[in-house]
């Protein structure tokens, strides 16, 4: 899906407050575009999940709509919920674009990855008359990826989609999933789901300076390096006695303390709202452990 140079540079200058882009950065982008028939291409692809970062990226974007985004904004050559083609039209549009682009791509994993019998839990099409595996697209595609993004908890760490017996082997995307084959960190974006700032942010920042700034997790530093605890307007209000009162309701089984996330600053649905505003304790998301123990914990 190719753009414009004009339009392209038209959108960032229109987005830069929204993105909090400086002129220098706008600037660095037009030197980017002039150098480049077209933004980046991303493909995403979907493993064991809800599909809820895909519809948090559709139902909520502060700088612009979904369809803007799509048509105007990146080239997203592959993604299963959103693309109109099907099939092995739909699937031959990821081979032209690792062909084409030589490397220049973005790759998008959301969900987990089964890895279980081989992979065969999770199907994506038919290659050379064999399953194609998600276990076998990533192995694929990430080494050939500029970047590669996580996007999401499950993805990141497993997440729900991990949780219990797990049966199909579901496993975080990591280097020892990828055959510990040599590529660039993988970006782990934690969240259920991963707010569409960050990921769209994430990729812009990627254009701008390459890899950001990356914690022990391989959460970029910037949205993941502070506690919510910390970043809370209730905090110093008292604490709580029952849910929907106002004050920290670290005693109602809020994780806010051991959650690193930009929800206060970011919130939710164009800055509406977000968890503990709306009367509810933060159930750590983002944390590597959640799917795995009880959402509340009551102290």
């Amino acid at each position: 899906m190719k753009i414009s140079r004009r339009s392209f540079l038209k959108w960032c200058v229109a987005s830069a407050a929204a993105l909090k882009l400086s002129k220098l950065e706008v600037d660095r982008l037009e030197e980017i575009v002039i150098a480049a028939e077209t933004t980046p291409p991303v493909l995403w692809l979907q493993g064991s999940g809800c599909s809820g970062c895909s519809i948090s990226l559709m139902n909520s974007i502060e700088e612009t709509t979904i369809d803007d985004l799509l048509i105007n904004k990146i080239s997203m050559k592959y993604h299963h919920n959103i693309m109109t083609a099907s099939g092995d039209l739909a699937i031959s549009a990821i081979d032209q674009t690792v062909s084409q682009y030589n490397g220049q791509f973005i790759l998008v994993i959301e969900g987990g990855v089964p890895t279980a019998d081989n992979g065969t839990h999770c199907v994506l099409t038919e290659k050379n008359g064999q399953p194609w595996t998600m276990l076998d697209a990533v192995r694929e595609l990430a080494p050939k990826a500029s970047y590669v993004i996580a996007a999401g908890t499950c993805a990141s760490y497993g997440g729900v989609a991990k949780a219990g017996v797990n049966p199909t082997g579901i496993r975080r995307l990591d280097s020892e999933i990828l055959a510990n084959q040599k590529n660039n960190r993988i970006i782990n974006l934690p969240g259920c789901p991963v707010h569409p700032y960050t990921l769209t942010k994430t990729i812009i920042d990627l254009l701008l300076y390459g890899m950001p700034r990356l914690d022990r997790d391989g959460r970029p530093i910037e949205y993941y390096g502070e506690k919510i605890h910390g970043l809370c307007p209730r905090r110093g209000r008292g604490q709580s006695s029952i849910l929907g009162d106002t004050g920290c309701f670290k005693t109602q089984g809020c994780q806010g303390p051991k959650t690193d996330n930009n929800c206060p600053i970011r919130k939710w649905n164009n800055k509406v709202n977000w968890c503990v505003d709306s009367g509810q304790p933060c159930i750590s998301c983002a944390n590597s452990e959640f799917g795995q123990r009880p959402i509340y914990k009551f102290e």
